[in-house]
């Protein structure tokens, strides 16, 4: 801590606040004073990124864990760089923190022309793209820098999605007082009037209801919901299932889980239980193409309740404001009178079954996953096979499972994995990617090596970006990569410590090796080889979706 409290102490001291002990970021000139008060602050430990664009990606890993994370770039080349990971994290609902250095307020307002900018002496520009992409904004002066730092982080929390405060290098030296309140999240507010309205509504609805589901998603998880739905399915078991984005959300070893519902493309059991009930009440579910085979749900208004973050509709009635805790205690409470006309239900979820090939394939590599998870683990899945396969997993207990299949950005899986082993050290993390995606983002291998992270790295090498073969251009170049020696890899991007690593062509193979990395000592990588070909089953029916609606159709 500097002998003198600042504005940069401030900002410190409220990420900490919050449990953000974990500052991932790129040095540049604009932010390296401020680096001096991150590397003095007693709570907040600087982690450097091989580059922005990965650095973004691990805060957002470190948030889905933490519950908020932090980013700090410099000026221009370093927070455009980063621009796509803070999309994402916008588009899912992630909050993460982006601080970006900047030059001082003088030369702001004479216009001068300094490097990182566009040369026009204007130095909004990052700004107002920021805003397309942040829930709240600021450029940080000495008058308003405190309230506006409180501000935004109030405001990201609230929304779940990113802040952006604009930091020039000599307000962060500005003298500031160390907060002496608590920063809450700002009320939703919620009417009376509304309340008992919707109360009634949802015990007309579960009166006529004979077979209800549930359907939960990632907003529930993101606001949340999570304890509050296993104590609602505990009191009044019915069927019930995520999506792809929601998954790890439920308890998937309680009875009652039926698995991933992913419209047309869902396990036939899966499908009925979901589109079969006389009533589905959706918890902070998004339909998106990817996640329901192309909008392939069969799902009407007069079947639904739909519980969003800050509304909520029964058939084609809408209440609103309703925050989300309210409307899911007043659904719970209402089916505790309900639930003895319902059955129990006895539904025992899909998990991934073994295929006629005898040698390595998806299915024999997913049956293999399948074994080797346990309760507690963190598991990354990188957009692409690896996601689309993982969907038919049936996961352990406190089992904490990170996908992006909304914003769809390949490489993502690899930092996000750090960020999310920067967040839970103690937990073992399963990461799985491609070998396309890992080309993207291969770099911060080198970061968990010297943090002496230990999480189980795969990299299926099926030769090029399936998933796009998959959709168009099976045979097209574009869809080739470069063949890389992936098990070189870690002792190339980090020569001072230790990993080990195998390559797997074989089921035989891949289960002696997974055997071994029950407590992994040290990083450890298999690259899984397999046929180009094969495809997990979803992602076939996801892929021919996909294709028909850019060929024009609607899938």
């Amino acid at each position: 801590m500097s002998a003198h409290y600042t504005v940069a102490d401030y900002l410190l001291d409220r990420l900490a606040s919050f449990g953000i002990s974990h500052l991932f970021g790129v040095p540049g000139d604009y932010n390296l004073q401020f680096l001096d008060n991150v590397i003095s602050h007693p709570q907040v430990r600087w982690v450097g990124c091989a580059n922005e664009l990965n650095a973004a990606y691990a805060a957002d890993g470190y948030a889905r864990c933490q519950g908020a994370g932090a980013l700090l770039t410099t000026f221009g080349v370093g927070e455009l760089s980063a621009l796509n990971g803070i999309a994402g994290s916008y588009a899912e609902y992630v909050p993460v923190l982006h601080v970006v250095g900047a030059p001082c307020l003088g030369a702001q307002r004479k216009g001068e022309c300094l490097h990182h900018t566009l040369g026009d002496g204007d130095y909004s520009h990052f700004l107002r793209i920021a805003r397309e992409v942040s829930a709240a904004q600021a450029l940080l002066k000495p008058e308003n820098a405190c309230a506006e730092i409180d501000r935004v982080i109030r405001e990201m929390l609230t929304t779940r999605r990113p802040g952006y405060v604009l930091l020039p290098a000599d307000v962060a030296k500005m003298p500031a007082t160390a907060p002496v309140n608590v920063l809450t999240e700002a009320a939703i507010p919620s009417d009376e009037n509304g309340l008992a309205a919707f109360s009634e509504a949802v015990n007309q609805r579960l009166a006529q209801s004979r077979r209800p589901a549930l359907l939960a998603d990632f907003l529930a998880q993101r606001f949340g919901q999570q304890k509050a739905l296993q104590q609602w399915l505990d009191d009044t078991p019915m069927p019930h299932a995520s999506l792809l984005m929601g998954k790890g959300l439920l308890d998937e070893s309680q009875p009652g889980f039926a698995g991933t519902y992913s419209g047309a493309a869902s396990v036939d059991r899966v499908r009925e239980a979901i589109e079969e009930a006389d009533l589905v009440i959706c918890v902070g579910v998004q339909f998106s193409d990817t996640i329901t085979a192309g909008f392939t749900q069969k799902l009407s208004y007069s079947q639904t309740i739909d519980i969003q973050p800050q509304a909520a509709r029964i058939g084609d009635q809408w209440f609103s404001p309703l925050p989300m805790a309210q409307a899911v205690e007043i659904l719970h409470q209402a089916s505790k009178r309900h639930v003895q006309r319902w059955p129990q239900p006895d539904i025992k979820p899909p998990r991934p079954e073994r295929g006629e090939a005898k040698g390595l394939d998806q299915a024999a590599f997913w049956c293999e996953i399948q074994r080797f998870l346990r309760p507690g683990d963190i598991v990354v899945v990188d957009q692409g096979t690896a996601a689309f396969g993982a969907a038919a997993l049936q996961l352990p207990a406190g089992v904490t499972f990170l996908v992006q299949p909304l914003w769809g950005s390949i490489g993502y899986a690899l930092p996000a994995a750090f960020g999310a082993q920067t967040a839970s050290p103690n937990r073992r993390v399963v990461l799985i990617t491609g070998d396309g995606a890992a080309q993207l983002s291969i770099q911060e291998l080198g970061s968990m090596l010297r943090e002496g992270q230990k999480p189980v790295v795969i990299i299926l090498n099926n030769d090029g970006y399936t998933v796009e073969r998959a959709i168009h251009g099976a045979e097209q170049r574009y869809n080739d990569i470069t063949r890389w020696d992936w098990t070189a890899l870690p002792h190339a991007l980090d020569v001072s410590h230790q990993a080990q690593s195998w390559r797997v062509c074989e089921p035989v193979q891949l289960r002696e090796v997974l055997e071994r990395l029950s407590q992994p000592a040290q990083l450890s990588l298999v690259e899984v080889v397999l046929p180009k070909e094969s495809l997990p089953a979803l992602l076939g029916a996801v892929s021919a979706a996909l294709e028909a609606r850019n060929a024009g159709g609607e899938g």
